[in-house]
């Protein structure tokens, strides 16, 4: 044999010995661990020029759909379901029984554990979307009913705040805004002995206008002064809200007529909505409907009209939006008309649907305030508010089987909508529970924070004079 031939190095060519590494031709093939791309494809020529190819689109989607904020959302809602089931575990009599003895037999209170959460979501369930338990199909989908009817003031509602939001403002005057809306539709109305197609409308019409000027009056006071708008809705609830007190105790005004209880003349018979489906859904009737086109309206403004537009634009950034010739103040005031006769619009659905044997200051049930977190949770979108309005509706109707068949307090449920909104406002806070990529906008900030840690090296001059 020959010994040139078995010398290390024998089967290089002549003239690439002693090159570098990075100067040697690429090697490719089964043994090498990469694949023969050659250049048959425009991938296979970057990889031969030693570019990295582009990842897969496959890939791509499914790294922008664990990014996007409706994955963001679902999950959002089920971190809180899995705390809440651990608070019902705590909170739980058996479990508690059951954890006295767990060494000496453990699996007691696995049992119990599981029997308590899934018998208080079963419940929540039955009581909120279908009763298989019920022997007709009417019983079986009357909760899927009293869901939409408890989700109608939430939407509409919620609409107003999120319509407010994109403008930049933080209209937390939902409930006065409420209030107000209901007074003037008691007062202007309730006397009038008029046929429905007149009496209806015209109350609903009072409501939403009553509602739209309160908002306003905040809208111009923003306008106008300066002010700022999470004060002024604040004073004006309270303002609102001893305004109707005053008025529900004052005889011929809003105090029932008959009585000396601080309560108003019950809805006329003319001014109720009538029922969607009949009388075996009390709580399903055409004010859902109406929210329905509320939120087709909400949704062609702001997304489609030029007024929209132009709102959107104030809320993004309103120095730019002066300086493109959008008036500011004027946006402000249209924004809260519109907020308030949305949430005049939720006050209609309570003393029109829901609450019709008369009204007190407390007519809002906070709903003005959960109006709030239900925008938060739609993210200001109108679609996002109705389905956010939906789920909000479901754990309140649903709540009340989980306390009767269960036990369970109704406040389990106030804590899973709080904990909603919590994982909402953290969307990294999510990510990394559930182990889901980084935004770019999150990868730029940790690439920021690595940069500013990183020591400020001497520059050259400085180390030849060292």
């Amino acid at each position: 044999m020959n010994d040139e031939s078995s010398a290390p190095g024998a089967g290089t060519p002549e003239p690439t010995r002693g090159l570098p590494p990075e100067q040697l031709p690429s090697v490719s093939g089964p043994l090498t661990g990469s694949p023969d791309l050659g250049a048959s494809t425009p991938a296979a020529a970057g990889a031969a020029d030693g570019q990295v190819p582009p990842p897969p689109r496959q890939n791509v989607f499914i790294k922008e759909l664990l990014r996007g904020s409706a994955v963001t959302t679902i999950l959002a809602i089920v971190a809180a379901m899995i705390v809440g089931g651990i608070l019902i575990a705590f909170t739980d009599e058996d479990v508690r029984t059951a954890s006295g003895y767990f060494f000496a037999r453990p699996g007691d209170t696995f049992v119990a554990i599981w029997n308590a959460v899934y018998g208080g979501y079963e419940a929540l369930f039955r009581g909120s979307i279908f009763n298989a338990r019920a022997n007709d199909f009417a019983t079986q989908i009357r909760p899927l009913t009293n869901t939409l009817g408890f989700a109608a003031p939430l939407i509409a509602a919620g609409l107003g705040v999120a319509l407010a939001f994109r403008v930049g403002l933080f209209n937390i005057g939902g409930r006065g805004q409420m209030l107000i809306g209901a007074a003037t539709a008691g007062l202007l109305t309730f006397q009038l002995d008029l046929p429905m197609f007149i009496q209806l409308p015209l109350t609903l019409a009072a409501g939403i206008a009553g509602g739209a000027i309160w908002g306003g009056i905040v809208g111009l006071l923003k306008a106008r002064t300066g002010a700022h708008e999470v004060i002024l809705t604040i004073m004006l609830n309270y303002v609102a809200l001893y305004f109707v007190m005053w008025l529900v105790r004052t005889p011929g005004l809003l105090q029932q007529t008959a009585g000396n209880q601080p309560i108003s003349n019950p809805t006329p018979a003319s001014a109720q909505f009538p029922d969607l489906l009949g009388p075996r859904f009390p709580l399903l009737d055409w004010g859902f409907v109406i929210v329905i086109a509320a939120t087709v309206f909400v949704w062609w403004l702001i997304e489609r009209s030029s007024l929209g537009f132009r709102l959107r634009a104030v809320g993004e950034n309103p120095h730019a939006a002066r300086a493109a010739g959008i008036s500011v103040p004027r946006m402000y005031i249209y924004a809260m008309l519109f907020a308030g006769g949305l949430s005049g619009l939720a006050a209609m659905n309570q003393i029109q649907g829901s609450v019709v044997s008369g009204f007190d200051a407390f007519i809002d049930a906070g709903i003005g305030f959960d109006a709030i977190t239900v925008a938060l949770l739609g993210r200001s979108r109108a679609w996002g508010t109705f389905a956010a309005g939906i789920l909000f509706g479901a754990l309140k109707a649903g709540s009340f089987t989980m306390q009767a068949s269960q036990g369970i307090p109704v406040d389990i449920v106030l804590v899973v909508q709080s904990l909603i909104v919590l994982f909402i406002a953290a969307p990294p806070l999510v990510r990394t529970i559930f182990f889901l990529p980084k935004s770019d906008a999150e990868k730029a900030a940790k690439a920021r924070a690595k940069a500013a840690k990183r020591p400020v090296e001497p520059s050259n001059e400085k180390a030849v004079s060292a």
